[in-house]
């Protein structure tokens, strides 16, 4: 009988089990320990860290945006305001595909092609939680489309932001400048912090020159999101802290005088007080609005502007270069007494004209007959130039260049304004480095009378002309006048030294009486006026030469080739209050520009004392101020003077320097 065998081995069975139900529980038990430890990881060691990325996920700091500071003239009058716009926003942490959400915002909220491009510069920078505006002063047509599809756009907003506005239009332009969206240059080097939520920054003018005072700090707001972005509520607040506000020492009614003097005109008219060098009005003609700059001016109207050829965007009273012509002869002559080379009895004979030893080339006179006898006084009272060519050769190049600059000429004033040119009083030295010449007698010549190389902004021929009237007293032209907010700001405000000069006091005395027979007698005396005395010097800048023989003949120039006339002067002249220089591009003579400094002179002296120029709408404090018209609605058809709309310096006025071998400024001085 065959041995029978069991068909399965139980026990084996069971230790095989046995083994498999270890290994399991061992595996579980590893897992476990695995998943333990790492919640302990997550839950003890970092649990901070991760509580504060989940808190993220629901809750952010949404930051407020300052209002910025109000601007004022020195009498209250509101000139820079701030009015409240509907801005769409981007949350860059909210939107994954952007350049599709643009594309879909495009026909609901009317983007334009510079909307884009900005909105693109803009994000590509943007940190992940900041809100990036992509449109700002929304119409109601657009507000009104978006609200109804804003299910579809998570992370897309509309917001009430403050936004500026400027309620006297072109008429402070170039002093008050303006504010623009913030650009990548700028990006770079500002406190992103400080300007968190604010698509604004000053670009020129009292705008950007105060920028840290006029900005404010940001406040922030913490909230609960939900994930397509919508709020759901606000857990805290830190408010922001506005701007400071500013009060200039710019007059309202003066500078609407000076505007209306040179409307239809082009050049510049800055006005200081010689005691404190307070600047009391400055005008550059023609001007613009700054409205447009401020949410962002399209294409069209930025070319209509840029390629004027009256250039309303060039700031003449800082930036404009001319030759001075006659004004700086008082401040010469004083040089000539500070070197002893003339005294006030040192006289010449005027045949005419002028020739250096040795050479028939002749320097002529503007008036073709001559002087006469010609002495310091007289020199002054009927501009004679040939009395200038002679001390200019006495003198000698160096010697003015020296004296002269302590006047401010060929140096930057220091006014608190953005962008000043230095203009030039040239030397053999500066010729050197830049033409790679040597320097010429003749260009002495020339520069004697304010031709040649010699260049001068209007601001620096006010400065000089004040410091003409207070005896040699040094003042800095500024704009600000006081602050109001937390930082204040210190302003130079009195004399800061004054000129080395080895003559008298006396001597100073009978330059004034000189400049005021200008008035009286001389070649100002259009202007002469019973009220108070005034003491000034008009000028004639040659815009094209003249080849030596040839005689001025205006019928054969364009309009663009006419003289500029220039005038300089301060009054009352015993005792200053206000000193002033114009100048009138291509308005033939001095005594042209004379004539539109006498009503500036007349409000500031006796209207202004008796019934003074205010705004329609007159504001003293904060607030929208929309002098009849909403900030909303500006048209591009009101860009700059009505008069004469203008554009973007891209050459300088008309205000050609001629060459050395000229001959001098022709006409009435």
């Amino acid at each position: 009988m065959k041995q029978q065998f069991p068909l399965k081995n139980v026990q084996q069975e069971k230790r095989i089990f046995r083994g498999r139900v270890y290994f399991a529980i061992f595996f579980v038990c590893i897992c476990l320990i695995i998943l333990l430890s790492r919640y302990a990881y997550l839950q003890i060691v970092h649990f901070e860290e991760f509580s504060n990325a989940s808190d993220k996920n629901r809750t952010r700091l949404q930051p407020i945006a300052p209002a910025r500071g109000y601007i004022y003239d020195r009498n209250g009058t509101l000139l820079a305001d701030n009015y409240p716009i509907f801005t769409a926003t981007i949350s860059r942490a909210d939107i994954e595909d952007i350049d599709d959400t643009v594309r879909r915002l495009t026909p609901i909220l009317d983007l334009s092609t510079e909307d884009i491009d900005r909105f693109q510069a803009r994000i590509k920078t943007a940190r992940k939680t900041e809100l990036v505006a992509i449109k700002l002063n929304l119409s109601e047509s657009n507000i009104a489309r978006f609200s109804e599809v804003k299910y579809q756009f998570p992370g897309v907003n509309i917001e009430t932001q403050m936004t500026r506005y400027y309620p006297h239009g072109e008429l402070f332009a170039h002093v008050i400048g303006y504010v623009g969206r913030i650009n990548d240059k700028e990006l770079k080097s500002i406190d992103r912090d400080a300007y968190a939520g604010t698509n604004l920054i000053g670009k020129i003018g009292v705008e950007k020159s105060y920028e840290d005072l006029l900005h404010g700090i940001p406040g922030y707001e913490s909230i609960e999101a939900d994930a397509h972005g919508n709020v759901l509520r606000y857990l805290g607040r830190k408010d922001s802290t506005r701007g400071n506000d500013l009060y200039l020492s710019l007059d309202y009614g003066l500078q609407m005088v000076a505007a209306e003097q040179l409307a239809g005109r082009r050049g510049a008219i800055v006005a200081i007080d010689p005691r404190t060098g307070e600047i009391l009005a400055l005008v550059s003609s023609p001007s613009f609005n700054p409205n447009l700059f401020v949410t962002g001016i399209g294409h069209d109207e930025y070319s209509a502007l840029r390629d004027n050829l009256d250039q309303p965007l060039y700031n003449r009273a800082l930036q404009g270069s001319y030759p001075p012509g006659s004004t700086i002869k008082p401040m010469e002559a004083l040089g000539g007494i500070h070197y002893g080379v003339v005294d006030w009895n040192t006289a010449i004979m005027d045949p005419g004209y002028f020739h250096l030893p040795g050479d028939s080339h002749r320097f002529r006179d503007w008036k073709k007959t001559g002087h006469g006898s010609v002495n310091m006084h007289k020199s002054i009272v009927v501009s004679c130039d040939t009395y200038y060519y002679t001390l200019s050769y006495q003198m000698g190049i160096e010697r003015m260049n020296t004296w002269m600059r302590q006047f401010g000429f060929g140096e930057k004033t220091g006014v608190d304004l953005p962008s000043e040119s230095s203009g030039l009083y040239p030397n053999p030295e500066w010729k050197m480095r830049t033409r790679k010449s040597k320097w010429l007698k003749g260009e002495t010549i020339s520069v004697s009378i304010g031709q040649g190389a010699f260049i001068a902004t209007p601001l620096q021929l006010a400065m000089a002309t004040a410091i003409t009237a207070n005896h040699g007293a040094h003042v800095v032209p500024h704009v600000l006048r006081a602050t109001r907010g937390a930082k204040p700001h210190e302003v130079l405000n009195a004399p800061t030294g004054k000129i080395d000069f080895n003559g008298t006091e006396e001597d100073w005395i009978k330059m004034r009486n000189a400049m005021v027979d200008v008035i009286d007698s001389g070649t100002g005396r259009r202007i002469k006026t019973s009220a108070y005395s005034i003491a000034g010097k008009t000028g004639t800048a040659q815009v094209k030469s003249i080849a030596q023989g040839k005689s001025y003949n205006e019928a054969l120039l364009t309009e663009r080739q006419l003289d500029h006339g220039l005038f300089v002067g301060f009054a009352p002249a015993e005792n200053p209050e206000i000193a002033i220089a114009v100048i009138w591009e291509n308005g033939r003579h001095g005594g042209g520009a004379a004539q539109i400094a006498r009503p500036i002179m007349d409000y500031w002296l006796v209207q202004r004392k008796k019934k003074a120029i205010l705004p329609t709408n007159h504001q003293v404090s904060g607030g929208l101020m929309t002098a009849g018209i909403k900030p909303g609605e500006l048209a591009a058809s009101e860009i700059g003077l009505a008069a004469n709309p203008l554009a973007m310096p891209h050459n300088k006025p008309a205000s050609s320097v001629r060459s050395t071998s000229e001959n001098s400024a022709h006409g009435q001085e």
